[in-house]
């Protein structure tokens, strides 16, 4: 039986399973996409890259910056100092903008490739049902695959974590009270350059809230990729609508911000991130039972930013390990 099982191959599940294998623990991850990312996932469409998701990172906490630091240092990292505008008003709780960004170099993903090619993962594999028996936790998939562990640590939004352990969990109250919220996302590959004077724009204004130039990240392989972000406000209201209709939209959006995007598109989709960010993140890094050997862990947990995922996952490592 091994010592772990991980579900979600996001910032927190491989942060807290890299850490726990480089200790000589089993461990076994389990992912109901394709690859690693979660919401810093990369998409390869057409020759065109886009990140869809997260799009930098930036590091507040002494630990993360010295992690950021080694990352940039082995390559898979660099500093993003895009050209930034802002369209509209800027919110007054709107906090300062970062010193400095460090983006994926040829992805946002690129950080999580590298932990994931060191573990076990399960890519495809999505998980149905747990059930916890005296002292292990078992784990079956929609096509009946099972696996079982000494513990557990689910990385998975609020909702689906909630929905995965049952209704009588011990963390019910407090995974019901995290809001999340969605956001609609755009990909535009240009037969030709947009000329914007800007390679990324904050919006305050519209259904958009991001607008930026893929292709301005260092060690982007794609040239007139853009990426556009819709409010939370404008995603929760076409929460369900055509992903179609959502790309249409967004890029007419997108035109009205600013002339240069009126041209002809290669290529223009949409992909709904249902759980986004947390409107109000729990006040810890974890929710732990002990008894159980059980770690649900996120950066809603921690803060909506890659850093507060990362805090959560170290923290989800250090907590499983007390115990197994």
């Amino acid at each position: 039986m091994i010592d772990v099982i991980v579900i979600g191959a996001g910032w927190s599940g491989l942060t807290a399973a890299a850490r726990l294998a480089s200790s000589g623990r089993s461990v076994a991850v389990v992912e109901k996409s394709r690859g690693p990312g979660g919401r810093s996932a990369t998409r390869r469409e057409e020759g065109f890259i886009f990140d869809h998701g997260a799009q930098y990172l930036t590091a507040r906490s002494d630990a993360f910056s010295r992690q950021v630091e080694a990352w940039t240092g082995a390559g898979l990292l660099a500093p993003w100092t895009p050209s930034l505008t802002v369209f509209g008003k800027r919110p007054d709780h709107a906090g300062e903008s970062p010193a400095r960004r460090w983006v994926g170099v040829g992805g946002m993903n690129a950080v999580l490739h590298r932990l994931a090619g060191g573990l076990d993962c399960r890519w495809g594999w999505r998980a149905e049902s747990i059930e916890f028996d005296r002292q292990s936790w078992r784990v079956r998939s929609t096509d009946g695959q099972l696996l079982e562990a000494c513990s557990l640590l689910v990385t998975a939004p609020p909702a689906q974590s909630s929905a995965l352990l049952g209704p009588e969990h011990a963390f019910s109250g407090q995974l019901d009270t995290v809001e999340m919220l969605p956001c609609w996302s755009v990909m535009v590959g240009f037969a030709e350059p947009p000329a914007t004077a800007f390679d990324a724009a904050f919006v305050n204004e519209g259904p958009l809230s991001w607008v930026a130039r893929n292709d301005s990240k260092p060690g982007s392989q794609s040239t007139s990729a853009w990426i556009g972000h819709a409010s939370a406000a404008w995603s929760r209201d076409n929460l369900e609508a055509e992903p179609e209709e959502v790309a249409d939209a967004l890029f007419a959006a997108m035109t009205e911000l600013d002339s240069a995007f009126n041209r002809p598109s290669r290529l223009c989709l949409a992909h709904r991130w249902r759980y986004a960010m947390a409107r109000a993140p729990l006040d810890g890094p974890i929710l732990a039972d002990d008894g159980r050997k059980l770690v649900v862990a996120g950066d809603w947990c921690a803060g909506e930013r890659i850093e507060g995922a990362w805090i959560s996952g170290v923290a989800a490592a250090q907590r499983l390990a007390s115990v197994l």
